[in-house]
């Protein structure tokens, strides 16, 4: 099994950049991709990005440009840097990973975007 922990949330001003963290701990080799969703009061769980294993990646359309996803293998950790920050990125962002024997989601972490 897999054990994510999310960090790096928090209040901030629109325009403002944010880092968050997931670390992973447990059957870290089993894990072939990690990512981020996030949720936000009222709506479903939306995606926001992915890496591979591979260091291959993707991101949600309203994100584009203004988000990265990245890793550090040797701390079993992936981030999400998060810049020229909106409103409409309130939410909840949930870490989680992919494995041969199914996924995990870490706790979650608030990250508010007001003035």
């Amino acid at each position: 099994q897999v054990q994510l922990a999310e960090s790096g949330g928090g209040l901030v001003q629109p325009g403002g950049s944010l880092r968050l963290s997931c670390a992973a701990s447990g059957s870290i080799s089993s894990i072939n991709s990690m990512g981020w969703h996030r949720q936000a009061p009222g709506k479903q769980r939306e995606f926001v990005t992915y890496i591979t294993k591979t260091g291959r990646t993707n991101y949600a359309d309203s994100v584009k440009g203004r988000f990265t996803i990245s890793r550090d293998n040797a701390k079993n950790t992936v981030y999400l840097q998060m810049n020229s920050l909106k409103p409409e990125d309130t939410a909840v962002y949930y870490c989680y990973s992919g494995s041969t024997t199914g996924g995990s989601w870490g706790q979650g972490t608030q990250v508010t975007v007001s003035s």
